[in-house]
């Protein structure tokens, strides 16, 4: 992997930093791979530094008091994965947790290497400040729909959600993972979905999930 490259193309303020910055960037950056399933971060003592995806898919959740998993959002190719480095940002306080949902390929930046280059160059500090401030308007949203959206309008969004980030109206799913992923219990799950079924939303198999009535679960989901 010409990591020099994901660099130039994947960070905004690359071309705004002096040489010197780049060469540290360059010099202390190394490609990862990691398989579906692998746990990248886990929590605020964990610091493995920024993520630059190349290609695959990532998962950022927290886990409630009552040790519930709730997704915060997921990240694509080319996305920039700054949860992973929270031990140097000051605005997250709260564990976040982070997993491969599919074989990733990334550019791992070690976290001591961008703190310092965030403290001596403005455009770094520009970049990640907007970049946080997105996210966690990602995470803000998430934490409301838990509050104060009821459960079948979640399930709804998240059937749709799903089926746009994989282009397709069978969704291979349990209904653990859906449980996981929206911080229930896979009983509610389950009988939503049986309820779901019987209004004629969803056709429900096993492991999978077929979306029938798209502008019914839209208008559920309002």
């Amino acid at each position: 992997m010409d990591k020099e490259y994901y660099l130039a193309e994947l960070l905004p303020f690359w071309k705004e930093i002096n040489q010197s910055a780049r060469n540290a960037l360059t010099a202390a950056s190394m490609p990862v791979y990691y398989k579906a399933g692998t746990l990248l971060h886990a929590g605020r003592e964990d610091c493995n530094g920024l993520f630059l995806l190349v290609s695959g898919r990532v998962r950022v959740y927290s886990i409630t008091a009552e040790g519930k998993e709730v997704t915060l959002f997921r990240l694509l190719d080319r996305d920039v994965c700054l949860f992973s480095a929270s031990c140097i940002m000051r605005n997250i306080n709260f564990d976040v947790y982070i997993s491969a949902e599919m074989d990733t390929e990334a550019v791992r930046i070690p976290a001591g290497i961008y703190d310092r280059l965030f403290k001596e160059q403005v455009s770094i500090a520009g970049f990640t400040n907007e970049l946080l401030s997105s996210r966690m308007s990602d995470v803000m949203d998430i934490m409301e729909q838990v509050l104060f959206l009821s459960f079948d309008k979640r399930l709804a969004r998240f059937l749709l959600d799903e089926s746009a980030l994989e282009q397709s109206d069978t969704l291979t799913l349990t209904h653990e993972q859906i449980a996981n992923h929206l911080g229930s219990a896979r009983e509610v799950v389950s009988r939503m979905l049986k309820y779901f079924s019987g209004e004629g939303l969803v056709a429900v198999s096993r492991g999978k999930i077929r979306l029938l009535n798209v502008d019914g679960l839209m208008a559920l989901s309002q």
